[in-house]
């Protein structure tokens, strides 16, 4: 019994020095740990203001990128401070990085069209083809723009109409853009009949363009015969205007100029087709028929 005992003490004394063994050993590990978990934390977050601040100073760069990239530095610092924490514990961290390598692949390929956008809507930030209150036109999405995401632009049409549309599509495609620059041409075309006065008309276009105080003097208005139509003359009227003044400007100037050709009596005809009918030939009876007739 007294052995028995005596080796019950033993065993129990060894399993307590290696439990506070193991104790210290981990509890070194464990604080080492939440250190490095900390400062971490705080490395990342400054680091990610740092980033943030430094490419708001970049002139032209879209606060949206700027936030994308500060969460680019913040997320890997983390994730990289995890992965060392995890190897104060005796984690073997080259097979975390290689299963996270994996994952990575794994959900890019499954994300792919995602990341089509996202890598469209950092190209569209950077480069700035259009920017938010713009209108522009694809050929197959026109609207002004609201919004520019990482993922897919907003955007209102004329008629009112939300609209969103993914970077990538916008991306890949040539971009007409209404408001970029600050001044427009507008080109009006006017058919008008070959009796009438050409010089008269012209000096009405001009007139109504240069009284006009939304019509900028330079460039200079201009008219000029385009083509000589089918059944009109084509006369061609240039002025330029702000952007912001081009669609009002051209409503009015349309209206006034037909209704002063209509006051000096210069026509606008529309197209016509004449048509030329000629009358089939009066078969005349052959002169044998006649005369077997008469011998009969």
């Amino acid at each position: 019994m007294e052995e028995q005992a005596s080796e019950v003490i033993v065993a129990t004394q060894a399993a307590l020095t290696q439990a506070s063994a193991l104790v210290v050993q981990y509890s070194f590990s464990v604080i080492g740990a939440l250190l490095l978990l900390v400062l971490g934390w705080w490395l990342a977050v400054l680091l990610s203001r740092w980033t943030h601040t430094a490419l708001m100073r970049i002139r032209g760069l879209d606060e949206t990128l700027a936030r994308f990239f500060a969460h680019v530095v913040r997320y890997g610092i983390l994730i990289l401070v995890f992965v060392t924490a995890l190897g104060q514990f005796g984690v073997q961290t080259a097979s975390i990085i290689a299963t996270l390598g994996a994952a990575g692949l794994a959900i890019g390929l499954a994300l792919q069209g995602t990341l089509q956008n996202i890598a469209a809507g950092i190209m569209l930030l950077v480069l700035r083809p259009f920017r938010v209150g713009e209108y522009i036109d694809t050929g197959e999405i026109s609207g002004t723009v609201v919004d520019i995401g990482l993922f897919a632009t907003e955007l209102k049409t004329p008629d009112g109409l939300y609209r969103l549309a993914p970077n990538s599509i916008l991306w890949n495609v040539p971009i007409t853009n209404y408001s970029r620059e600050p001044t427009r041409r507008f080109e009006l075309k006017i058919g008008i009949g070959y009796d009438d006065d050409i010089e008269l008309a012209e000096t009405i276009m001009r007139k109504h363009a240069e009284a006009d105080t939304r019509v900028l003097r330079s460039p200079e208005v201009s008219t000029f015969v385009d083509q000589l139509g089918d059944s009109s003359v084509v006369l061609t009227l240039w002025y330029w205007t702000k952007a912001g003044d081009f669609w009002p400007t051209s409503r009015e100037m349309i209206k006034k100029i037909k209704t002063s050709f209509d006051e000096n009596g210069i026509s606008i005809p529309f197209p016509q087709v004449t048509y030329h009918g000629f009358a089939p030939p009066v078969s005349l009876p052959r002169q044998s028929e006649d005369a077997e007739a008469k011998t009969a």
